[in-house]
């Protein structure tokens, strides 16, 4: 794939980024689609009031909170690859209210770095997002959960001692509004504007990363995210959910913009679909060495 750098932004983009018009203009000249549309920088524009991550963000704002050993061994949802339990904060500012925490179906691990793809999505989760509700495309605002990685003490059972999991604040009234494979359920509001969501992510981005398989709860004054997928030009930078520009194509075929994307918003020129759609979460396979023997022949795993 060929790349150049952009004459207004700077940044080193591929052949997609460009309108054929502005591709052929060549290096030096070139402005992505991005810097086409924007008639004037985002801080300045009329119709954009900066809203920064800390004001995107929902943060645990606690600092210890206790699970039953019922609520650990009968954990109330699961996710493609995460089981989910349902505790309390005991200190810090939540202290009283409900919180979750997630772990490897796989089990317990005791590194930190096992959640590293999960916490550099919900980074980016809230990068872009926080760029939506400055432009005020609707009017109530999108919030991300920000997970930690937190862990039980030692004096916990000890199947559970000094593990590390996932912790946020509880979402109620869950719902899942699209995947990584181009389900979306549009029949509601919200949903669609879930759909712009991810669509103005890959725009923003100028084809960089697209935000999808959104899921989790509306509130009088907006909706809650929590466990987003971040589709890259790098499939797996983001973990087994990244499906890369594969992914990112399967999604934008099966993509129809509504009342809340604009016309102006690119597209992938590539929109072939390469995974089956599915309102579950896709992941794709794990590379592994060749040298292994294959358990079976799997290919992507659906859920």
């Amino acid at each position: 794939m060929a790349y150049r750098y952009c004459a207004s932004c700077g940044r080193n983009l591929p052949g997609e980024s460009y309108s054929n018009n502005q591709w052929n203009k060549g290096d030096g000249i070139s402005r992505c689609g991005a810097c086409v549309h924007q008639k004037q920088p985002a801080n300045q524009s009329a119709n954009v009031a900066v809203v920064n991550a800390s004001q995107t963000a929902r943060l645990n704002d606690a600092y210890r909170a206790t699970f039953t050993s019922h609520d650990l061994d009968h954990p109330f949802a699961q996710g493609s690859f995460r089981w989910v339990a349902k505790g309390k904060y005991t200190e810090g500012n939540r202290a009283g209210q409900q919180c979750v925490c997630k772990w490897f179906k796989t089990g317990g691990v005791m590194e930190s770095r096992f959640y590293d793809a999960d916490l550099s999505a919900a980074e980016e989760a809230i990068r872009m997002v926080s760029k939506w509700n400055s432009h005020k495309l609707v009017n109530r605002m999108v919030r991300v959960n920000k997970p930690e990685v937190w862990t039980f003490d030692n004096d916990a059972r000890a199947s559970w001692a000094r593990k590390k999991v996932l912790q946020e604040p509880f979402i109620t009234d869950y719902q899942k509004f699209n995947s990584n494979t181009g389900w979306s359920d549009d029949s509601i509001p919200w949903s669609r504007v879930m759909q712009a969501l991810s669509h103005f992510c890959y725009h923003y981005s100028s084809g960089q990363t697209l935000l999808c398989d959104l899921q989790g709860g509306v509130y009088q004054d907006g909706v809650v995210l929590t466990d987003p997928v971040i589709m890259s030009l790098t499939p797996g930078k983001y973990g087994p959910t990244d499906l890369g520009p594969n992914g990112t194509s399967t999604f934008f075929h099966h993509h129809k913009c509504n009342e809340f994307c604009r016309s102006n918003w690119r597209k992938p020129r590539n929109c072939t679909p390469y995974f089956k759609r599915t309102a579950g979460t896709t992941m794709d396979i794990v590379p592994t060495r060749r040298s292994r023997q294959p358990m079976s022949a799997m290919g992507a795993v659906y859920e």
